[in-house]
């Protein structure tokens, strides 16, 4: 999701209200069918509106300095060599079970990872829930999942409203709490005494943080994982707006869709299925690459823009932990810095050699590291 605001530089004075320039449209008549636009206008304000004109304005105008690139658009994908087999016939096909490791994320048993008297039951809580970034869905925590109750923690994932396999069009989302709505709900339906711990990835960060304000007594932890950790009256787009890409390879990478028609706002951005590797997975397995380029969804514009209300009483009462990605294309590491330094969680770790999809190019280093987290004592009150 950050590759698609990254793009924002200049601002759009409030006097412009001419609709912006036409770029890549999807063209769609599922999403510009019958009833979308009677549900939207009755929801969204004309505040909202006119934001979006105005940021969507932006996005595109962004896309002048594309040609004036200075240089190749940075790829740090590592070259993996093949392992050597010796009397076995021809080379094995790669996958995530045949290539060669890296060092920092090796082939372990999920016991491995755990202390050997550890019981997930005495923690403060054994379960966890996996929330997914813009575009995404449960299905790209599968090997987290795995390894997750293999391990002996009760996992769920939640599908948000119009991803995965959450059948709503994703064109008539028109607020964050909308979005985040299967999170919420989740969590209404604990028991007063229930806790879980919250993993959020990516544009999932504003949708877990909207969560933690409304239910902190439910979430014992949240953990960021390369995702939108926001502060108190901001939103994903004002953070993604530090993000320059100064060659326009992520500005080529959006397609917006107006299912309102032209002279509306965006109703979601796709991303350019010829882009998902560079962008997103440029260190991860091909088979998930292909499971991510049959199984992404449009990406709700709306939420973007929303500005959270956070405060140091519900919000800030939970624990936060931030997780890095080194290898990032999406959000790269300064960027994540950024975010640390401006709302410092209680600890920052890192996973080095992983992109922007860690849960495929990084599984068995992202729970060796969720477990570290998990298993943190409850600060002690002084």
């Amino acid at each position: 999701m950050g590759s698609l605001m990254s793009c924002l530089s200049d601002p759009i004075p409030s006097g412009n209200r001419s609709p912006p320039p036409q770029p890549k449209r999807r063209s769609s008549t599922s999403s510009r069918g019958r009833g979308g636009g009677g549900r939207d206008s009755a929801k969204a304000s004309v505040s909202i509106d006119e934001e979006a004109l105005t940021a969507a304005a932006a996005l595109v105008l962004g896309q002048r300095g594309a040609s004036g690139g200075l240089g190749a658009f940075e790829r740090s994908a590592s070259v993996r060599y093949s392992a050597k087999r010796q009397s076995q016939g021809p080379p094995l096909p790669r996958s995530c079970s045949t290539r060669p490791r890296s060092l920092a994320d090796p082939e372990l048993q999920p016991q491995q990872l755990l202390a050997k008297d550890l019981n997930t039951k005495d923690l403060e809580t054994n379960v966890i829930v996996l929330v997914h970034g813009g575009g995404f869905g449960a299905w790209c925590w599968y090997k987290t999942i795995s390894l997750l109750e293999d391990s002996g923690f009760k996992v769920n994932a939640i599908d948000l409203t119009g991803s995965g396999i959450h059948h709503y069009d994703t064109n008539k989302i028109s607020s964050l709490s909308e979005y985040a709505e299967p999170l919420t709900s989740y969590l209404k339906g604990l028991g007063d005494a229930e806790k879980v711990i919250l993993v959020a990835h990516d544009l999932g960060g504003a949708c877990v943080s909207y969560a933690m304000e409304m239910f902190p007594s439910r979430v014992a932890k949240a953990v960021f994982l390369c995702a939108a950790m926001l502060a108190n009256g901001n939103s994903a787009l004002d953070m993604f707006q530090k993000q320059m890409d100064t060659n326009g390879t992520l500005q080529k990478a959006q397609e917006f869709v107006y299912s309102n028609g032209k002279d509306r706002p965006p109703t979601a951005i796709n991303i350019d299925r010829a882009s998902l590797r560079d962008l997103l997975f440029n260190q991860s397995p091909s088979k998930d690459v292909s499971l991510a380029s049959v199984s992404m969804r449009p990406i709700p514009f709306a939420p973007v823009l929303e500005k959270l209300v956070l405060t140091a009483e519900n919000y800030g009462s939970v624990r936060r932990f931030y997780v890095e990605t080194t290898e990032d294309n999406t959000i790269p590491l300064p960027l994540q810095q950024s975010m640390c330094g401006a709302n410092p969680p209680e600890k920052v770790l890192r996973l080095k050699g992983a992109d922007h999809a860690p849960f495929f190019s990084k599984p068995q280093a992202l729970h060796k590291t969720l477990v570290e987290i998990a298993t943190m004592p409850p600060v002690r009150a002084s």
